[in-house]
């Protein structure tokens, strides 16, 4: 029984689950799993507990947009340096490293519309070694970090065809 890996999809699931719980589900002793909970955030495995939030159902206003980027890579470094200078940014909520037409794939938020153009005009089309975006924009999310956010959908496994 792998117990480390456990623990991490059960807290994926929930991160507001308690170690006495997760004891409880794994049949382990509860200081065992504080221990690895603890390991595998002093080795940086868990990053973060968060929420995931319907902003849509407050009364506030954001607007949020894809970014593919196209990079010149540079010698010894390819991609990370120029990734590492875009997720600095504030508005800058995710970074990846895609295959296709681009290279970096951006997920940015901002206040207002204004607000992301701006990022993307004045700050990161202007950004050395950046040859071209495209932004697109997100007009409805259906489902974010395995939550789906229609109203009485429940997440099912879609079934297996052959």
């Amino acid at each position: 029984m792998n117990t480390k890996k456990e623990i991490l999809e059960i807290l994926a699931e929930n991160d507001r689950i308690t170690p006495a719980e997760i004891a409880a589900m794994l049949g382990v002793d509860e200081e065992e799993v504080r221990a690895q909970i603890e390991e595998l955030e002093k080795k940086r495995i868990i990053l973060k507990y968060r929420a995931v939030v319907n902003w849509e159902k407050t009364d506030v206003e954001a607007v949020a947009a894809l970014i593919d980027v196209k990079v010149t890579p540079q010698r010894d470094v390819g991609f990370d340096d120029v990734a590492r200078r875009i997720y600095r940014y504030p508005e800058v909520k995710s970074v990846f490293l895609v295959s296709g037409a681009y290279d970096l794939s951006v997920l940015v938020e901002a206040r207002t519309l204004k607000e992301l153009a701006f990022f993307v005009a004045e700050k990161l089309a202007t950004l050395e070694n950046v040859t071209s975006t495209a932004t697109h924009f997100v007009l409805k999310r259906y489902k974010q970090d395995g939550v789906i956010f229609d109203e009485g959908e429940t997440a099912e496994r879609l079934a297996i065809s052959p």
